[in-house]
């Protein structure tokens, strides 16, 4: 496979994923990101935690739809538990201000 082959094929996978996006970010209320995934759900819970001098987050998601740059298919999950020791972004979707733009 060349560099152009692999470089297009990247090019699709990330039109296809902003298509799913798309389609699916109207029927959630929360963003939430951590280092290596994006989720969209409808319910979330972060809670800090400290275990022997360390402290890490333990973010709980509701209806999540899961976006994993290091898996090739999106998923649906009805709930999904994360812990982490690095930054985790929380934001209320207002619907009205969301209109992506077509492709």
């Amino acid at each position: 496979m060349s560099a152009e082959d692999l470089e297009k094929y990247e090019t699709e996978m990330e039109l296809n994923l902003y298509r799913e996006y798309r389609d699916v970010v109207g029927i959630f209320k929360y963003v939430v990101e951590t280092d290596r995934r994006f989720y969209l759900c409808n319910q979330v819970d972060v809670k800090a935690r400290t275990e022997a001098g360390d402290v890490f987050f333990e973010v709980t998601m509701t209806d999540a739809w899961v976006w994993d740059m290091y898996r090739p298919a999106r998923r649906l999950a009805k709930n999904v538990k994360v812990l982490t020791f690095k930054d985790v972004n929380v934001e209320e979707l207002s619907h009205s201000e969301i209109e992506p733009p077509k492709v």
